[in-house]
């Protein structure tokens, strides 16, 4: 079945691209920021037009977004929720994603939601493989948003 309309490459030679990472499940966000990073040197992304920051959890990740989107194409935000034995995760989830969201459509800005928000830590490694990588597939979204917005008029 072919497209209509205009969609965005996988191209990121010319993109400045910002990645924020949460230090909190540290062990699976780093697996996250290896998939990113091999996304974005498959797709082109030059070095010295990435920039990666840690911040302390996943309600960080909005504000870091936020100054981000200041000099940059593309932001991702990484990091890993997992359920507790109180509501807390559900109101760290919830609100890192609005926060996300609300960045993007402030700012008119690709900032792709790469966070993992699982019931347990094995759902967080599975979703965090070579083989199946959320961090690998918030970079290719946040590239191809930020070539389409390019190419909209």
């Amino acid at each position: 079945m072919g497209e209509r309309g205009q969609s965005g490459s996988h191209d990121a030679s010319g993109l400045r691209v910002g990645v924020a990472v949460s230090r909190y499940n540290q062990d699976i966000s780093e697996r996250l920021l290896t998939g990113a990073l091999e996304a974005l040197h498959g797709m082109g992304v030059n070095d010295s037009k990435l920039t990666v920051c840690w911040v302390p959890g996943a309600l960080e990740l909005p504000l870091a977004a936020a100054k981000l989107v200041r000099s940059h194409d593309a932001v991702i935000c990484l990091g890993c929720v997992i359920k507790g034995e109180t509501a807390h995760f559900e109101h760290v989830a919830t609100q890192c994603a609005a926060g996300v969201q609300r960045v993007a459509l402030d700012s008119g800005t690709p900032v792709a939601f790469g966070v993992l928000t699982t019931y347990d830590r094995a759902q967080a490694l599975s979703r965090s493989t070579a083989a199946d990588n959320k961090g690998a597939e918030a970079a290719e979204t946040a590239v191809e948003m930020a070539n389409l917005l390019k190419a909209l008029p």
